[in-house]
């Protein structure tokens, strides 16, 4: 009896850890996502968003898929001009049910001449051993 709880705690154990691992490697894919819209890093939005990707950006003024997120940032690449200076993400939390993760927390994009701060919750989902951005909802927040 003493084995088969010790077995049942280190499985749990196991498990813990299995998951915390996975929520870090999620915030650091988040991450990632934030750094290549910023420098408009072609090959990794191609990796990271999944065909289905759809972005709804704030108050639905613009919804793109994957297509669009591609077509900006190859156009900035290009020698568009792009006035975004920074983007700061924080209080990043990820929920994980099964084989689908959202992320949500709040990113302070700095576009002048004064930052805006954004709530954002995007979904990404386990697909042929990767995770993929699916989803992607932003809201402005009002300045008080």
């Amino acid at each position: 009896m003493k084995f088969l709880s010790l077995l049942f705690t280190l499985l749990l154990i196991a498990y813990s850890s299995m998951g915390q691992t996975t929520q870090e490697r999620l915030l650091e894919l988040d991450k990632s996502w934030e750094k290549a819209l910023l420098n408009s890093e072609i090959s990794i939005l191609e990796e990271l968003l999944a065909e289905e990707f759809i972005w709804v950006h704030n108050h639905a003024s613009q919804i793109d898929g994957k297509e669009e997120a591609l077509s900006r940032a190859k156009r900035i690449r290009a020698g568009q001009p792009d006035d975004t200076r920074n983007r700061i993400p924080r209080e990043q939390k990820v929920v994980l049910l099964g084989q689908t993760a959202v992320v949500s927390g709040y990113t302070l994009v700095d576009r002048g001449p004064q930052p805006t701060n954004y709530h954002f919750m995007r979904t990404y989902a386990f697909m042929d051993g990767n995770w993929k951005l699916l989803a992607n909802h932003t809201m402005a927040i009002p300045e008080e």
